[in-house]
């Protein structure tokens, strides 16, 4: 499937209007809801194949972020052959007490892998609290980035974001 056709494909099945609170405490009369393209698997699948074409060449774990980074760090540990962790929004209180569930991060290249970013602020502090862990976080991948300040806040904090599609890209495939 051609990008702009997987564009047009993910602003159909997930671009909605009304009134929003995003994650950044901003208010937006559009919204993408993710799972909508997230649980269809032939759209999930382009999605994969469509980031093998940007995944950056050096990384060792692919880094899914609770929760829309999961399916997207799921697929494309199938597709590259790649490990997985699946990155908490707050560690475990019990049993293990992981933040990071899967490989051992200490020591490791990690690859954040998210599905829609607006300000950045989550991968900003998984990112802090796995390199508390001993986690090397030079690269973050996402489906679609809001175009509001998320790539400038990750590039403060040492990380490169490459989204598979802008907001404005997304509206223009709409």
């Amino acid at each position: 499937m051609l990008k702009s056709v997987l564009g047009h494909q993910i602003h159909k099945v997930s671009h909605i209007t009304g009134e929003f609170l995003l994650r950044s405490g901003a208010t937006s009369t559009e919204y993408f809801d993710k799972y909508l393209f997230e649980s269809r698997p032939e759209l999930l699948s382009e999605v994969a194949e469509h980031f093998l074409k940007i995944l950056p060449p050096d990384y060792d774990l692919l880094a899914g972020l609770e929760m829309g980074g999961i399916p997207i760090a799921t697929i494309l540990s199938l597709r590259t052959g790649k490990p997985s962790v699946f990155v908490r929004k707050q560690a475990k209180k019990y049993g293990t007490c992981k933040l990071a569930e899967g490989a051992d991060i200490e020591g490791k290249r990690l690859l954040i892998v998210e599905d829609v970013v607006t300000s950045g602020g989550q991968i900003v502090i998984s990112a802090k609290e796995l390199r508390e862990r001993g986690a090397i976080i030079e690269n973050a991948i996402c489906v679609i980035d809001r175009e509001a300040g998320g790539a400038r806040a990750l590039a403060d904090n040492g990380i490169t974001l490459q989204p598979l599609f802008t907001m404005s890209q997304l509206k223009k495939f709409g």
